[in-house]
């Protein structure tokens, strides 16, 4: 190919992505980032790269991110062991303290540095400033369920034009305790909250396919009868299912759709909200 040819090639793309930064401009997209999207540093930095493009073409990213598996190494250092039910870690008076450590100290900072050095301007706020929750009933210790999320701090950093890096903790409305909780529900609770236009999963995962070993299997779009029918044939099943429970709540709350994408792939985001065919699963009502 010669140098024209792929200089026009680059610009058909620019062309392709155009009536999408216009029809986007202005818009919050709220994205939750977890699983071995946040453990490979090359994959770290494609991300946020794709966040800072955001932010350029004048859309709001704000990010919810998790961190299971750094926790999970921090609590080894302690000589801790990491114990889950459901799922759920098992979260006592010394695993909370590490927990708030590791995200508090390493992993946001990471995020807001990262962004920084690309360019961009990102600003870590702590899930408690944020996220008002319950204690859960049972053996699970200091975990718990987002009520009601606190947007001042959010609102002013978008409007700032800063990206706002939320950690997945809330603040217990009875005892003012911190509360392990589970990312990705913080999310959509934030998102809806936010009247996000996008709500944007980005996993280890391609979203929801069919047969979860084949990627020529992957759903491209759904609503709320695909996801009825994909789940009585067992297809949506184990950790799948509240994450699209909860999309469908989120979509009823007034976010505009819902993409679980594969963080993986080089330039996801991008490849997702600018293209035409986009790369994962959108979930519409």
């Amino acid at each position: 190919m010669s140098d024209l040819s792929l200089q026009a090639q680059k610009a058909a793309v620019l062309l392709e992505a155009l009536p999408f930064m216009q029809s986007f401009r202005g818009s919050t997209f709220l994205i939750k980032v977890g699983g071995s999207a946040m453990e490979e540093p090359a994959v770290v930095e494609q991300f946020l790269r794709d966040v800072v493009f955001l932010e350029a073409v004048g859309i709001n990213p704000v990010i919810v991110h998790g961190g299971g598996k750094a926790i999970s190494k921090a609590m080894q250092e302690s000589g801790l062991e990491a114990r889950f039910i459901n799922g759920m870690r098992v979260t006592d008076e010394e695993t909370i303290k590490i927990v708030e450590e590791t995200l508090a100290r390493v992993i946001n900072p990471g995020i807001v540095q990262n962004i920084n050095q690309r360019g961009g301007k990102a600003v870590g706020i702590p899930g408690t400033e944020v996220f008002g929750g319950r204690r859960m009933v049972g053996d699970l210790g200091w975990v718990g369920e987002v009520e009601h999320c606190r947007t001042g701090l959010v609102r002013a950093a978008v409007a700032g034009e800063f990206v706002p890096v939320v950690s997945p903790v809330a603040r217990d409305i009875a005892t003012g305790k911190t509360l392990n909780v589970n990312a990705d529900l913080a999310a959509c609770a934030l998102a809806t909250e936010l009247k996000a236009a996008k709500l944007i999963f980005l996993s280890d995962v391609r979203g929801v396919m069919r047969d979860p070993k084949d990627d020529s299997t992957l759903i491209s779009t759904l609503d709320e009868a695909a996801i009825s029918d994909l789940k009585a044939q067992g297809v949506i099943s184990g950790g799948m299912i509240p994450k699209v429970d909860s999309s469908l709540a989120s979509l009823r709350g007034g976010v505009g759709k819902v993409h679980l994408i594969d963080g993986r792939i080089p330039h996801a985001l991008i490849l997702e909200i600018f293209t035409r065919s986009g790369i994962g699963t959108e979930i519409h009502l």
